[in-house]
């Protein structure tokens, strides 16, 4: 497909410690998809949770309302299943409820199919020190960065 959709969750890495990686398939209906691939998606206050069966949902992602979309078109914010293996989900599930870690969307993406698909990290959660950290490295690199453009 010519249009690449890369809808990223910006925050996620200043927020958290990303520990482990999966790339999960997203259970949407016909107008979600297309919104999708439209762009008109926003994974920024969203999070992953476990329902009593032990399936992995994505909370609070807001996809938009198709804008051709009939009496068909679905709700903007409701809770959507991701797709995964039966281990991943074990290994999720025990991580989660032993070290009190949480699982948090970093992209949506179209892969090369035509499927909307889903990044989501392992991560805990930083500090405030952490995070000051992460913004001094983000100064220093830019500032250093600065420096080798003058000089070349």
């Amino acid at each position: 497909m010519q249009n690449k959709v890369n809808i990223k969750n910006k925050r996620a890495r200043f927020e958290y410690e990303l520990l482990d990686k999966y790339t999960a398939g997203i259970v949407l209906t016909g107008t979600e998809i297309k919104s999708i691939r439209l762009s008109k998606a926003s994974i920024a206050e969203s999070f992953c949770e476990f329902n009593e069966r032990g399936e992995l949902f994505v909370v609070n992602m807001t996809i938009e309302e198709y804008a051709f979309g009939t009496h068909y078109n679905h709700k903007p914010k409701t809770e959507r299943k991701l797709l995964l293996q039966k281990q991943e989900l074990r290994k999720l599930n025990k991580e989660i409820k032993n070290k009190g870690l949480t699982i948090v969307p970093l992209r949506v993406f179209v892969n090369d199919r035509g499927l909307a698909k889903m990044e989501i990290a392992l991560a805990k959660g930083k500090k405030l020190f952490d995070k000051r950290e992460t913004i001094k490295d983000r100064d220093n690199k830019r500032n250093l960065d600065r420096i080798k453009k003058a000089f070349n």
